[in-house]
């Protein structure tokens, strides 16, 4: 895996990459999290302990912090740039979806953090809002930290951590919902879908349903969201009827959440994450472009 670093010459980590072990799972959080491509978070990790081994540990009180740190301006860095690749993207750009293990969605708040709708609201916020609301919301960090992090001031950081709290608020999804509930969503759109009835994927479908896509150019998708509750039922409903028979859908955990992946020929094609408010499903996120779907090959592992 990028970013894990090499031991010793004699086979023993030494103190700096025993310290980058310890927090790898959360700095790779904290990347993921500002820039939602596991990609970029590893190239982010790559980066950050390229900086921590040569750092003089004796000058460091607290790894967690520091490491957080130096995570925290990489990703701000590598944020600026992958929002000028986004504005060449063709069609819609998703977050890059990772299989989980059990344990996040164990975790309500960081299952939260990291589920597909969760990620497209951070999207709308500027970068520094964005890591100052992750930092903040997600792990906790207390105002100085974080100012350190992105180069603010204290006070400056509060304002923004409340500008980011308000605007997130707006668009966040209206409650969190249950493993259950959302297991419950999910069998019945698998079951629409598989059984090609309309009614009954209309009847789990919210009013105001919007399917977005991204193929990169590479796959087929829808290249503007698609709105409304029937236009969205009718899309999905031709299109799995199309290729029924040598397509399949399999459950699985998704960024911490239940989460559909499609299978073309035996093949991984598709991964359909939902967005769930009041029972209904209101968003339907088809990730299709291969370079997005290399993390469902494993489970990543994920920590606050």
């Amino acid at each position: 895996m990028a970013g894990t670093p090499q031991t010793a010459a004699e086979g023993r980590p030494d103190r700096a990459t025993k310290g980058f072990l310890a927090h790898r799972n959360l700095l790779f959080t904290v990347a993921y999290e500002m820039l939602g491509s596991a990609a970029d978070a590893e190239d982010v990790l790559q980066e950050t302990w390229l900086r921590w081994a040569g750092v003089d540990l004796a000058t460091v009180r607290d790894q967690r912090a520091y490491l957080v740190r130096i995570t925290t301006r990489q990703a701000l860095i590598r944020l600026r740039t992958l929002g000028r690749r986004k504005e060449s993207y063709v069609g819609f750009w998703l977050p890059e979806p990772l299989l989980t293990a059990p344990d996040v969605a164990e975790d309500v708040a960081l299952a939260d953090s990291v589920s597909m709708a969760m990620l497209l609201v951070l999207e709308t916020l500027a970068p520094t809002e964005r890591a100052v609301f992750v930092l903040r919301e997600v792990f906790d960090l207390g105002y100085d930290e974080i100012a350190e992090a992105v180069d603010k001031s204290p006070d400056a950081v509060r304002q923004i951590a409340y500008r980011a709290r308000a605007h997130v608020a707006a668009r966040r999804p209206r409650q969190v919902v249950s493993p259950t509930e959302a297991r419950y969503a999910l069998d019945a759109f698998q079951r629409a879908v598989e059984t090609g009835d309309l009614q009954s994927l209309l009847d789990i479908l919210a009013p105001d349903a919007v399917l977005l896509g991204d193929g990169g150019g590479v796959k087929q998708a829808v290249l503007r969201p698609i709105v409304g509750v029937d236009k969205v039922a009718r899309l999905v409903i031709g299109g799995w009827g199309k290729v029924a028979g040598i397509t399949s859908l399999r459950p699985a955990q998704v960024n911490g959440h239940p989460a559909l992946v499609v299978q073309f020929d035996g093949e991984l094609d598709t991964v359909l994450a939902l967005r769930i408010d009041d029972g209904l499903i209101s968003g339907i996120y088809a990730i299709r472009n291969p370079e997005k779907l290399s993390h469902m090959q494993w489970e990543t592992l994920l920590s606050r």
